[in-house]
């Protein structure tokens, strides 16, 4: 089949948000599975195939009627040059201490990756390090310091091409800043464990050509990579030939005593072996099975400081001999709490307690004894993120943030407790202008869920506002308060938007996490449409002024509430979305997250369960859907563009309405980290034209 030769493309008549959408012709298969006795369709399973001509061709014709519509929409330029203003201000990050110098990295406002710069001392001048704009023409390929050895002569760095997430992994001098000859290639999902001159690191076998982005990824290695050796050289430390389908992560503990091998099936549950690189041991199953997190934050001496919820929905902090590592024998340093304890770090010889109430943080100074000292006050409800370093600190970073402060980096006293501002934000707008509001709104079930609502002071709660609502939930991830300038731009428009914390996120731990998994994936969507429910209601919003918005599994998200409830939205944003929930786990790491949703080729029960709200097979004909933008990009190699493809052409052919269903899809980039500013910017002016275009907005 030679697909170019049958796309045909729409000519867009003037009045664009009432015209009747001519899509490029898709052509279909007889393609049919067998789920347990059950036919299934797959029409469009040629489109998963990224890399054939007939697909790049599908890919273009789809992107000139998108962004046919797109450059004709009057409020598009205004948008994206508001945008560029709010982003233009200096960004700079935490910094690391690594011996005399401090590296941090810093964007001087538009530039498309944010460049590296050391400084000895806190009052040094600071000296360009490492720009990764150097490295592509538009500022496609991300590179950063990853970690420094313990003499601090080197630092390993991470390279990232067009958003995939493949890694590059070199080293350079901290000293002199040169580049050693040293290269690894194919690694994933690692970092650098230095031991002396040398580092572990995890890689996958070098994928078939053509099949990068693609191909299931199996087989996951830990290797010793040491200075000066090409990486044929390298020494395979670990591997697991028996479970191809499993992660292999390698730490070494601050004095190199400990090699820490962490092992997973998917995103939730881990094993932990470790090797006494003193005594050069073997490798010992310290925390075995899959059914709990673990991780070991550092040693005392000969003792395991390990972070858990092991018995603790909601975490706590043990102390565990690894001779004798049964739960029986563990020390309780930081006991679980109704609070949930988000993060452990160690510095200083203090430990630092961050939990999560409500959604907000709140921070915690503790002796290594698990005593609380003190509280550390911080300036609001919001985001911190910070605190890590080594046992001889006497001081650490942390950032704080949230819907309308920007990122302020505080230097912390340990000795005196003293926080003092070492870089405020420069961002260009007043907060005072804006108001957020926190409300607990009532699910389907009943179960109250948290949501932010954030706009401008003065709104009036008429029902006539746009409204953006933004979800996630799923695999245990916190969706807390955090600021973004774009966001700005749509409150200046007169726009709501909101934040819902669903289940299937960690924000009230472990339980919270398991309420909205598997086969209780369903009360994420209700929590979701209950969110879309409560704004209408309370006339923050209207059906006609609703859009809504999720990322990767937030895409599934959306796309799960559009074909359940497409009478509730005027516009949706499926972003990066796994949206066949029959073939995920046959691409790339797909198969990592069957832990999370399950596997339809496993059992009659998750096929009829993950079938239920599949959004790709819950199109449903001669339905009118929400206006849709749905989003991805070319190199998507952890959520792969076919569920974008295949989801698009089957509403486009199944749509029945003059609103548009449109695909945009992005050159040059991936699942979304790494992107350069201007195709952050791009983006989210395409996404808030169509949004106040579709809701009949006025300029």
């Amino acid at each position: 089949m030679r697909l170019a030769l049958l796309l045909a493309t729409a000519s867009l008549i003037p009045s664009l948000a009432m015209s009747q959408f001519t899509y490029p012709k898709t052509p279909k298969s007889n393609q049919q599975d067998q789920y347990f006795g059950k036919s299934v369709d797959d029409p469009y399973r040629w489109l998963e195939n990224d890399t054939a001509a007939d697909t790049k061709a599908w890919v273009k014709a789809q992107n000139e009627v998108t962004f046919g519509y797109l450059n004709k929409l009057p409020i598009r330029n205004r948008l994206r040059a508001k945008l560029q203003d709010l982003f233009n201000y200096p960004k700079t990050g935490m910094p690391s201490k690594a011996g005399e110098y401090f590296f941090f990295s810093r964007n001087d406002g538009l530039q498309n990756q944010a460049v590296w710069f050391r400084q000895k001392g806190l009052d040094g001048t600071p000296e360009l390090f490492l720009d990764p704009n150097k490295l592509s023409a538009k500022g496609t390929v991300t590179a950063s310091p990853g970690s420094f050895s313990n003499n601090k002569r080197y630092v390993s760095i991470n390279i990232q091409r067009s958003g995939s997430d493949w890694q590059e992994l070199e080293v350079m001098e901290v000293a002199t800043g040169k580049k050693l000859a040293d290269k690894i290639m194919w690694a994933k999902f690692t970092g650098a464990a230095w031991k002396g001159n040398g580092f572990y690191y995890s890689r996958y076998a070098a994928p078939v050509e053509g099949l990068a982005y693609s191909a299931k990824n199996e087989n996951h290695k830990v290797y010793f990579h040491q200075l000066g050796e090409s990486q044929d050289e390298d020494v395979l430390v670990y591997e697991d030939p028996a479970h191809p389908l499993r992660y292999h992560n390698a730490s070494v503990t601050d004095d190199e005593r400990y090699l820490i091998l962490s092992s997973s099936e998917g995103t939730d549950g881990n094993e932990i072996r470790i090797k006494d690189l003193k005594k050069n041991t073997d490798f010992k199953l310290v925390f075995p099975g899959f059914q709990y997190n673990y991780s070991i934050i550092d040693n005392l001496e000969d003792q395991l400081l390990v972070y858990t919820n092991h018995g603790a929905a909601n975490y706590k902090l043990v102390l565990v001999n690894p001779e004798q590592p049964d739960p029986a024998n563990w020390k309780t340093i930081i006991a679980e709490k109704p609070q949930l304890l988000d993060a452990v770090t160690l510095a200083g010889g203090k430990l630092f307690a961050t939990y999560l109430q409500d959604v907000a943080n709140k921070v915690f100074q503790l002796s290594l004894d698990g005593k609380v000292e003190r509280e550390i006050v911080l300036p609001a409800p919001g985001t911190v993120s910070g605190f890590g370093g080594t046992k001889q600190d006497q001081s650490v970073f942390y950032t704080f943030t949230s819907f309308t402060y920007p990122a302020v980096i505080y230097r912390y006293d340990i000795a005196s407790g003293q926080s003092t501002v070492w870089k405020k934000s420069e961002a260009r707008f007043n907060p005072d202008d804006y108001a957020t509001e926190q409300v607990f709104y009532p699910s389907k079930d009943g179960t109250k869920v948290p949501m932010f609502i954030v706009y401008k002071k003065g709104l009036k709660k008429n029902g006539s506002n746009p409204c953006l609502l933004y979800g996630y939930g799923g695999f245990n991830i916190n969706i807390t308060p955090s600021f973004n300038p774009a966001t700005i731009a749509l409150l200046d428009e007169g726009a709501v938007y909101a934040s819902a914390n669903l289940r299937g996120g960690g924000e009230y731990g472990e339980a919270w996490h398991k309420a909205g998994m598997l086969e209780k994936k369903q009360n994420v969507f209700d929590d979701f449409i209950a969110a879309a429910e409560f704004l209408i209601k309370k006339k923050y919003t209207s059906k006609e002024k609703l859009a809504i918005s999720g990322r990767s599994n937030g895409g599934l998200l959306v796309g799960a509430c559009m074909t359940q409830r497409p009478d509730l939205y005027q516009v949706a944003f499926p972003a990066v979305g796994v949206l066949d929930m029959l073939r995920f786990h046959r691409f790339t790491i797909g198969w990592g997250w069957v832990v999370e949703y399950g596997n339809a080729e496993r059992s009659q029960a998750e096929f009829e369960n993950l079938f239920r709200y599949s959004p790709l097979h819950q199109i449903k004909a001669g339905v009118k859907y929400p206006s849709t933008l749905v989003l991805t990009a070319d190199h998507d190699d952890r959520v792969v563009p076919a569920h974008s493809f295949k989801f698009a052409a089957t509403l486009q052919e199944k749509h029945r309405g003059n609103n548009p269903v449109l695909i945009r899809i992005d050159t040059q980039a991936g699942h979304g980290a790494g992107r350069s500013i201007s195709k952050v910017i791009d983006e989210f002016a395409d996404m808030y034209s169509f949004m106040l275009d579709q809701m009949g907005y006025k300029q």
